[in-house]
């Protein structure tokens, strides 16, 4: 079983490829560059160093949502047109559930954070259960956008270790020392931020498991209305939604 695996999120920029559960090869890129620049040439890359047609993929997986609305329409393009032009599905991974995913093993409560603006976060809370090869990922809150302070309540609310990680940890961490009152740790370098591989192991167990989609059918996952929308929204005097 062969997953291409995109990543584009939030800042990082990835491409990943995985066969029967072993990762092939992995670009992932967070340096002043913009994804429109950087996630093909990646996955072109990647394809020809380890001499793979992506039409010989089984399933093409893409970090769908929440995020930066410009990076999750370059990954869903890009997703939406190879799974179009191969013929293959598509697997929508929850951005939050992927960046979980890279703490896999834990023995903590795992909590990503995605920087959402306005003192908001895109975040969850996750923990491992099992072992060896019956290890799962638990869901305990679902992915969703959050008020920082209204998540710190949460989590001193809880027992347990909790792991930080992901492109909102630089932005929210004075909060977080200041709010965050139970233990907690903060992931390290290679594991605290987005990665590609991530969405590839992920796409692969859609895949097993049948939660894919047809190229077609795939689109982004929202959570709030954009910036633009919201402005517009904001002079017409009606409500966004957003938050």
């Amino acid at each position: 079983m062969l997953t291409i695996g995109i990543e584009s999120s939030g800042l990082v920029a990835g491409a990943a490829i995985i066969r029967d559960g072993l990762l092939v090869a992995e670009y992932n890129v967070q340096y002043k560059k913009t994804h429109s620049q950087t996630l093909l040439p990646m996955l072109e890359e990647i394809c020809r160093m380890t001499e793979t047609d992506p039409g010989d993929a089984d399933c093409f997986a893409v970090s769908a949502g929440p995020g930066s609305f410009t990076g999750l329409r370059i990954g869903s393009s890009t997703v939406k047109g190879l799974a179009l032009v191969k013929g293959k599905p598509v697997a929508e991974i929850p951005s939050v559930e992927a960046i979980a995913a890279g703490l896999w093993g834990c023995t903590g409560l795992v909590v990503p954070l995605m920087d959402a603006r306005r003192n908001q976060v895109y975040t969850g809370i996750y923990t491992f259960e099992g072992e060896g090869e019956d290890m799962s990922m638990r869901t305990i809150m679902d992915q969703c956008p959050m008020d920082i302070e209204e998540l710190a309540r949460k989590l001193n609310s809880i027992d347990g270790v909790i792991y930080f990680l992901g492109d909102g940890v630089p932005t929210y961490l004075d909060r977080i020392r200041e709010l965050i009152k139970t233990p907690y740790r903060l992931a390290p370098a290679g594991m605290n931020r987005q990665r590609a591989s991530s969405v590839a192991r992920l796409g692969e167990q859609y895949l097993k498991e049948g939660r894919v989609v047809p190229g077609e059918a795939h689109k982004p996952l929202y959570m709030r209305p954009s910036q633009a929308e919201r402005e517009r929204a904001e002079k017409q005097g009606i409500p966004s939604g957003g938050i």
